[in-house]
């Protein structure tokens, strides 16, 4: 089955796709945050025939949700009654600056920083959910 990795943000949304076989994320590109980022998705994930969502689930370093969390559960439950698949939660603490660091130990920044974390968000649910 294949996936949606989503990296929700307030201004922008990071996205990324898995493999067919539903065993690693890979980043595909940022959409901007607007009134229309749910139908835009379910229309993406009809097309590239996504099976199921996995957004990354925003914390505060105490375990409790911040505000992009709230807006991101909102997000969720329009864009489960347009897409009409399964949508999971994945902690995404660290993806962000784990996504700035190239192996070489150079810092990225943009746009590439956001697929690259819901890639980040996407393998890690695969992993801890027996899809490797």
């Amino acid at each position: 089955m294949r996936y949606l990795g989503i990296d929700y943000g307030s201004k922008k949304t990071g996205i990324a796709f898995s493999d067919d076989a539903g065993t690693m994320g890979f980043p595909r590109g940022v959409i901007f945050t607007d009134k229309n980022l749910a139908e835009r998705l379910s229309k993406l994930i009809g097309e590239e025939k996504v099976g199921a969502v996995v957004i990354g689930e925003s914390k505060n370093f105490d375990g409790t949700d911040n505000p992009i969390a709230t807006e991101a559960r909102t997000f969720a439950r329009e864009l489960r009654s347009r897409a009409n698949v399964p949508i999971f939660f994945e902690t995404e603490i660290f993806t962000t600056q784990e996504a700035r660091r190239l192996p070489t130990g150079e810092r990225v920044s943009g746009g590439v920083v956001d697929a690259a974390a819901a890639a980040l968000i996407l393998t890690s649910y695969l992993s801890k959910n027996g899809n490797n």
